[in-house]
This record gives C-alpha cells, sequence and structure tokens, in this order.
C-alpha cells in the first residue's frame, strides 16, 4: 500500500484531538514510573547562585535546565542553556557578578508524579517543551522529566504490552 502523497500548500501538523487521543492509545504509566530518571535529571541552585555556578552545574550534567529554587526550597524558576548563553551573548550578565534569580524565568510548568505520562508528554508536545519540573504534593521539586526519557518509557511500556499479547495469542507459558 502506498502513502497518501501530501497536498500542496497543506502542512501536515498533528492537530490537538490527534495528539490526545494518541496519548489515551499508549500504555498507562504515572510518570512516578520513571522517578529514578527524573530524580537524576533535577539541579538545582538558589537564587543568589553567581551564574557561573549555574553554567558549571550545567556543563557537568545531561540536562539543559536547572531549577531556581527559595531558602525554603520551593521551586521560584528556571535557567536553560539557552537562555544563559542569550544573556551572555547580548551583554545582559556577567557570569562573575549576576545572580541566578536576576536572569531565571518564572514560569514555571509542573507535574506530580501521579500525572499520567503520556498526558503529561502531550502536554508538552503541545506546548513545545523540552523539560517539565516534578513537584511533590508540597510543591518542592522532586525531578525534571525530559520529553525524550517519557517517550522511551512509553515506547518500553508499549512493547513490553504487545510481548505479552503475542505471548497469550502464541499459548506461551499457559500451558
Amino acid at each position: 500500500m502506498m502513502a497518501p502523497t501530501p497536498t500542496p500548500g497543506i502542512e501536515a501538523v498533528e492537530s490537538a484531538p490527534v495528539a490526545a487521543a494518541e496519548a489515551r492509545a499508549v500504555a498507562p504509566a504515572q510518570v512516578s514510573a520513571i522517578e529514578l530518571m527524573t530524580q537524576s535529571r533535577l539541579l538545582t541552585v538558589g537564587s543568589d547562585a553567581l551564574l557561573v555556578e549555574v553554567a558549571a552545574r550545567l556543563s557537568g550534567a545531561e540536562i539543559s535546565v536547572v531549577v531556581v529554587c527559595d531558602a525554603a526550597g520551593m521551586a521560584i524558576g528556571t535557567i536553560t542553556e539557552t537562555l544563559l548563553v542569550r544573556r551572555l551573548g547580548l551583554g545582559q550578565a556577567d557570569f562573575f557578578i549576576t545572580r541566578a534569580g536576576d536572569v531565571m524565568t518564572p514560569d514555571i510548568t509542573s507535574c506530580r508524579p501521579d500525572d499520567m505520562l503520556s498526558v503529561v508528554l502531550a502536554m508538552m508536545h503541545e506546548r513545545g517543551l523540552i523539560h517539565v519540573l516534578v513537584v511533590d504534593a508540597g510543591n518542592r521539586p522532586v525531578g525534571v522529566l525530559n520529553a525524550r526519557d517519557g517517550l522511551r518509557a512509553l515506547l518500553a511500556a508499549g512493547n513490553q504490552e504487545e510481548e505479552l499479547l503475542r505471548n497469550y495469542v502464541m499459548g506461551v507459558g499457559y500451558q
């Protein structure tokens, strides 16, 4: 069967209803299913940390976002590698005197460990996000969900369900 040819002038853009339907169709899993991964992605600094400290944290990590926290440990903003480079490149910050609280983005998108992974990933896709902060019941950061990690987890869960179904159909383990 041949794939349909795209109509000229019409882009193949996934609509929100299609993305939501796909999210519901994948294996159910909560964000907590990849808790160890989200915990390993969490980097935090205090709002008074210098940008040189933020850059040092980012340079040694496999993630491109640092969560800025207040003295009580509550997340108050984020600094991404892109934001850091942009501010430094435009001369709007100095590594050795600028504080994290002065350049952070105060808008934080978060989820809870008991949220459905597929729903969070659909929201991330819709908003064009790569990272989402995972917070506990007290709104303290407990991890960072990276879209790639979430997609891998859903793929693995889907593959496991497919294998169980195949084994059931073939009678493997039911003799």
